[in-house]
């Protein structure tokens, strides 16, 4: 038997179609990041650093949406 070589659940890069609790916090945490993301850009100056922050803040948003969704190693989190 050959043995995963990383500790990631096989299906961790698997499309996994939220389940309908997990569609509604998707739904508050994203309306909470636009929030911040709208003050962030009117009380931030334009440039590079401002530019950065917005990236990683739709970043780290996706992020969110995969940890509602899943476990630690990658695996479906059923609720």
């Amino acid at each position: 038997m050959t043995q995963n070589p990383t500790p990631l659940d096989k299906g961790t890069f698997d499309y996994l179609r939220p389940t309908p609790e997990q569609q509604l916090v998707m739904e508050e945490v994203r309306a909470e990041f636009s929030k911040f993301a709208e003050m962030l850009g009117e009380k931030l100056p334009p440039g590079a650093d401002k530019t950065y922050l917005l990236r990683k803040l739709r970043e780290v948003g996706m992020w969110a949406n995969v940890a509602i969704t899943r476990n630690g190693d990658g695996s479906p989190r059923v609720s």
